[in-house]
């Protein structure tokens, strides 16, 4: 299940997991066109892991902590430790095989 993080503090705790993290704008382009991706593939469990969604306009001060300056960024996280970084869209068999590499 797709979880849309509404403050700071929230992103912090939900990071100390193994999440996918999508940094985002509602009029970014290609943050719409990747948004339906990610949403497939966790509505198939396609990842095996949770997926957050942080509005970089809305929770600006999770951007500044990993210096977001371009989106989408997609962060992965395992146990809380960032394990990599993507920026712009991508498929869904680019988005499944990042996040697969990222934890392998």
């Amino acid at each position: 299940m797709i979880k849309h993080i509404e403050s700071y503090e929230q992103f912090k705790e939900e990071i100390k997991g193994t999440v996918l993290v999508d940094f985002f704008a509602t009029w970014c382009g290609p943050c719409r066109m990747l948004s339906p991706v990610i949403e497939e593939v966790d509505e198939r469990n396609e990842l095996g892991i949770n997926v957050l969604k942080v509005d970089v306009d809305e929770v600006p001060d999770a951007a500044r902590l990993f210096n977001i300056q371009s989106i989408p960024t997609l962060l992965v996280f395992e146990n809380g430790t960032l394990k990599n970084k993507a920026l712009g869209y991508m498929g869904k068999p680019q988005l499944i095989d990042f996040v697969r590499k990222s934890l392998n």
